[in-house]
């Protein structure tokens, strides 16, 4: 079995599979502090909660937006699990795909993540949008070449900042307002369709300016952990695949034991 870690800035998640098929997953808050050791009492813990052992681990594979997780991640599967780990786009698992733009380096490991699995799922270009911290957008055209993309706040850092920067402002939650009515009659409802229907306009409008830039139609991919949740208010998406981050990795790992 493969274990695979996607290491997010804000959480760690970690999925178990057999061949394609995902069988557990668990998400842990992202601590760069946080030790093999710390990792290890966790994991194989919840490994005999869902009746796995540590042995069924035969491959392990991570990626990571944050340096200073790789060292612990590392200790983690050669001290516990007596294996040496696959770093997505490093060594026997490089990206494989092209990137088209100033600096390929700078290309996050997740958002290179979902480029390989949305070119290797879908057809033709693609529009991938991933709802973390941040909201990534990529471009890819037909051959998989990867052709730029948009950053843009994620909606709860947009709603910190908000709540962070003013003295009467209430912390609010982040869901579909109750209504289509975009005029509010109290301050939470205010803030809300302010918040939420200001990002889905912000959504909407960057991904038909990449649709009419790209010039061909593109299909829209969408994953992250709100994309169900702006797929019931919006048109825009033609797919969502939550698992496609961590898909990726998987790709990964079977196109360097093969």
């Amino acid at each position: 079995m493969l274990l695979a870690a996607d290491v997010g800035n804000t959480n760690v998640v970690f999925a178990l599979f057999e061949g394609d098929e995902i069988k557990a997953r668990w998400r842990i808050a992202t601590d760069p502090r946080r030790t093999g050791d710390e990792y290890a009492v966790w994991l194989i813990q919840l490994l005999r909660i869902e009746g796995f052992k540590k042995e069924d681990i035969t491959q392990i594979i991570f990626a990571s937006v944050v340096p200073r997780a790789d060292h612990n991640l590392t200790v983690l599967s050669k001290k516990y699990f007596g294996l040496t780990p696959l770093i997505a786009g490093k060594g026997d698992t490089p990206w494989g795909f092209e990137i088209d733009v100033d600096h390929p380096e700078s290309l996050g490991a997740d958002r290179a993540l979902n480029c390989v699995a949305a070119h290797e799922k879908y057809e033709g270009d693609l529009i991938v949008v991933d709802f973390g911290t941040a909201t990534k957008f990529e471009a890819l055209d037909f051959n998989g070449t990867y052709k730029g993309g948009i950053i843009a706040p994620g909606i709860n850092l947009s709603l910190d900042a908000l709540v962070g920067k003013t003295a009467k402002l209430p912390r609010i939650a982040i869901k579909a307002p109750s209504t289509k009515s975009v005029i509010g009659r109290n301050t939470e409802d205010q803030m809300l369709i302010g918040v939420f229907w200001g990002y889905v306009a912000m959504m909407e409008g960057l991904i038909q300016k990449m649709r009419d830039e790209i010039g061909r139609p593109a299909k829209v991919v969408a994953t992250g952990g709100l994309a169900i949740l702006f797929d019931d208010n919006t048109e825009i998406f033609d797919v969502v695949d939550a698992d496609l981050t961590i898909q990726g990795l998987a790709i990964l790992a079977n196109r360097a034991a093969s």
